[in-house]
């Protein structure tokens, strides 16, 4: 909810987002740029935000609180990259749903590979892995894992999504 600005509704209403960090940081204007880490921030869309303050404030101080997520399906894998970097942006994932690891493990034996969170929910490895058959383990904040085995077939392409397990229902 829109909190502390004359520019707030009232009394002030309250509406439920689904938060995904897709703007990276910019660490050449530290202290200037809504995405570097600590800040925290909510773009949304115009209706919505119509629902909270007036539209002309542009930006409005909020009040929130992480609410548990219903998922509609699996966690889904979008593989991004090039034959010798992967990306893979990692989404609709329920639970508590903020990702704390994510796991791939390749086709061809080799075990499984942490990924390095690049930015928002962009995970990578410089391992190659084309031309194998993908797994994955997604771990969230609460310490929960889903993995989702042979969720990608070895004849995968780049920019392509696939869909796993999906946490339970609590």
């Amino acid at each position: 909810m829109c909190y502390g600005s004359k520019w707030c509704h009232t009394p002030p209403p309250t509406i439920h987002v689904t938060a995904t960090n897709f703007c990276p940081p910019n660490y050449s204007k530290p202290h200037d740029n809504w995405c570097n880490p600590p800040l925290k921030h909510f773009d949304l869309t115009q209706p919505m935000f119509r629902k909270i303050a007036v539209y002309e404030a542009g930006i409005v101080p909020v009040k929130y609180r992480r609410v548990f997520c219903n998922k509609n399906g699996g966690i889904k894998f979008q593989i991004k990259g090039n034959p010798s970097f992967t990306y893979v942006l990692v989404y609709n994932v329920g639970g508590v749903g903020d990702i704390q690891g994510v796991k791939v493990k390749g086709s061809n034996g080799s075990g499984w590979i942490d990924m390095s969170r690049s930015w928002g929910e962009n995970w990578d490895t410089p391992t190659p892995l084309v031309g194998q058959g993908l797994s994955f383990q997604v771990t969230t904040s609460d310490g929960k894992m889903v993995e989702s085995e042979n969720v990608v077939p070895a004849s995968w392409q780049f920019n392509q999504t696939f869909e796993g397990k999906q946490f339970a229902s609590s």
